[in-house]
Order: structure tokens, then sequence, then C-alpha cells
């Protein structure tokens, strides 16, 4: 029998993970609002039990986000925190592992403040520079944690270089690929062993639901991390799950607007008087652009300029029309924030000035309105720095 032929990005988006409902013919996926399933006998059951272990919902998600992402085994989650601390919830207390210093702010809170009570030790890193990655690794070291580009510096990480440094030492590579989604990037492919999304994000992408998701090929992994989900309940309800996948459907036509704006926006800011750096990866002039061109097919909507103070980043983020001031990103509307006082507020200051996240700096997350009104809603908040 012939293989049927490789099905592009849009049509995965759109069908994979899902089927009509046999029993009318919806064409799309049920909501199984319950609790429990009715087992016909003791001991019997038609392959579900208990919703916080199975959902069809969720499972129909799980294989659409599995397919994007081009592995095998798709586990979602309430939230993308509770996505990552499930993977640290494999290892054990005397385990360590090594982190992306510039990862979200909430990211930072929990293994500092948090797991790292249960007797597991985290070492932060740029992992811009492999050989400052190779001298944090220890014998104990189990995992290690890359977020690529990262929120909100949009630096990267050399994801197969990464994969290299932690499979020599045993360890595994978690990659959280929120910002760029598998629509821009393939981390699996580079040779990552866990991909992690903030759902919330780009790929429910309506600023509607919180969730998470984790993707793996590995099959015992996988069983690993179910067993810990199941364990601790961190589950988004049907609903939830629903909405992701309605978002997903339309996650490669949103991206490629949210990418071509974003490649507006910055070039737009990187051309005016007043921030004094823009950073994206699009540009030229980001360091790491041929890096992002290797391993990235996009760039994302994702933009962060300095104005120098954070007087000028009042003025900017408190003049914005359409950009809208809030936390969370990756929605069909246009966000702009300061992370230092909001998104990061709780990464110590001694850190935040190291890694460049001043109280100047603005983070942008370009929607996908039309890129016009954009422009001038950026150029008119400039006015007066």
């Amino acid at each position: 029998m012939k293989k049927p032929p490789a099905q592009g990005f849009g049509t995965r988006a759109v069908h994979a993970g899902q089927s009509p409902d046999p029993t009318t013919g919806a064409i799309m996926p049920p909501i199984y609002q319950t609790s429990t399933y009715v087992q016909p006998e003791l001991g019997q059951h038609l392959g579900y039990e208990y919703a916080r272990v199975q959902n069809p919902t969720r499972e129909a998600l799980e294989g659409n986000l599995a397919s994007l992402e081009g592995g095998a085994h798709g586990l979602a989650f309430a939230s993308g925190l509770s996505a990552i601390e499930a993977v640290v919830k494999t290892l054990s207390a005397g385990d360590h592992v090594v982190s992306e210093e510039n990862t979200y702010g909430g990211t930072t809170r929990m293994f500092a403040h948090v797991l790292s009570r249960l007797g597991i030790r985290f070492s932060w890193v740029d992992t811009r520079d492999a050989d400052r990655v190779r001298e944090a690794f220890r014998p104990e070291t189990r995992l290690l944690l890359v977020e690529t580009p990262t929120n909100p510096m949009m630096r990267l990480s050399d994801i197969a270089v990464m994969a290299e440094i932690a499979h020599a030492s045993g360890a595994l590579l978690l990659v959280d690929n929120t910002f760029a989604t598998p629509f821009n990037q393939r981390p699996l492919e580079l040779g990552a062993d866990v991909v992690a999304h903030s759902t919330t994000k780009y790929l429910n992408g309506h600023s509607d639901l919180i969730g998470g998701a984790l993707i793996v090929r590995d099959d015992d992994l996988a069983e690993q991390i179910r067993f810990v989900r199941k364990s601790t309940g961190a589950v988004p309800g049907p609903m939830d799950a629903w909405l992701v996948l309605r978002g997903t459907k339309t996650l490669h036509l949103r991206m490629k607007t949210h990418n071509e704006n974003g490649m507006a926006v910055a070039r737009f800011l990187e051309g005016h008087r007043a921030p004094e750096v823009t950073y994206y990866p699009g540009l030229e002039s980001h360091p790491q652009h041929e890096l992002a061109r290797r391993q990235m097919t996009g760039y994302t909507g994702m933009v962060a300029v300095e104005l120098g103070s954070g007087k000028r980043a009042k003025h900017f983020v408190e003049r914005t029309r359409i950009f809208q001031l809030a936390e969370s990103l990756g929605g069909v509307e246009s966000i702009i924030s300061v992370p230092a006082i909001m998104t990061h507020a709780s990464v110590p200051k001694e850190r935040r000035d190291a890694m460049g996240v001043t109280d100047g700096l603005v983070r942008l997350s370009a929607g996908i309105e039309d890129l016009d009104d954009l422009l001038a809603d950026l150029d008119q908040a400039l006015e007066g720095i």
C-alpha cells in the first residue's frame, strides 16, 4: 500500500488529531464536558475512566499539537508553567537543572522559590554561549532548559548545539517554543527532547484562556510525564482544550501576519530616533541574525526596544491607542508592556539589570491589525521622547 502524501502545515493545523464525530458527523470535535465515564461492567470501560486522566477533547488537541511540532505525543496542561513543572518533576532530589537566565519571570520564580525547595538544584546561564553552558553542567545535571527567542530580550540559543551538550552528559533538552511557535521553528527536528508551549499565547491566539502543552517523541518519556500529570492534576478543562484547538486551525494564517507586522514594527522602531536599541531576530542588526535564519523560518511578532529610562517607557506605553497596555502576548490584538515592572517583576533587580531588562525596556506583541494603523499608533506615542 502506498503511503499517503505528506501534508503541509496548514492542512495539519486544520485536521490533525481530529475526525468527524462518529455519532452525529459533527465536523468539530465535541466538548466532552464530563468528569467521569459510565463503565458497562465492573472492571471494564470504553477507554475512559476519569477526566483527569483521559478526555477526548483534550486528546484531539494533543494529537494536533504533536503533528504541528513533529512529535509522537502531545500532552496538554493547565498552564505553560505547569507543563514545565511536570518535566522537572520527572527528576529527583539532588538532580540539577541548567536554565537559560533570560526566561519568563514566572519560570525563574518557580525554579528558585518552589521547586528548589524539593531538593532539585538550578543554575542560570546565558545559553547564547555554548562554553558557559558546558561549564554549568555537573555530573548530576539531568535537564537543560532554553527559551528561544527569549522573553523579553529576544536572545537565541543554537538548539542543535544545546542538544549535543545535553545529550553528551545524559541530560534532556527542553525548549520553550512559545515565542516562535511550530510555524516558525521546530526544536524536535533540531535534537530537542521536549518542546514546551504556553498555549495561552500564539497557539490559542485570542487571549481568552490559560493553557500549556508539551510535545515529545520518546514513548517512555511521554509516559513519565503523563504519570506526573495524572498524579498532580494540572490538566486543562475540555472547553479550554477546545478553544486552543480552534486557535490552531488558523495558526498558519495568523503567524504570517504576526511575522510581517513584527518585522515592519521592528524596522520602524530601529529607524526611529527615540529607541536606543531594537531587539528583533529578523533584523540584520541582531547579533544572532544568522542563527535565526538557520533555525527559524519566520521571526514572530515579538519586538523589544530600549528607551533609556522608566520615564520614557511610561510615556510610550501610556500613549498607545491600538497597542493595549497589558501582560501576555501572542493574541490577535497588539499588546505593549514594561517587563521590569510587569512580567519580570519577580526576577531580582541585579539579574534583570545584568540581562538588560531595564526600567526603560518595552516589549511589544504585534497583532494582526492593519500595519499602517500600528505604525501610526507607535509614531504618535513616541512623540515627545
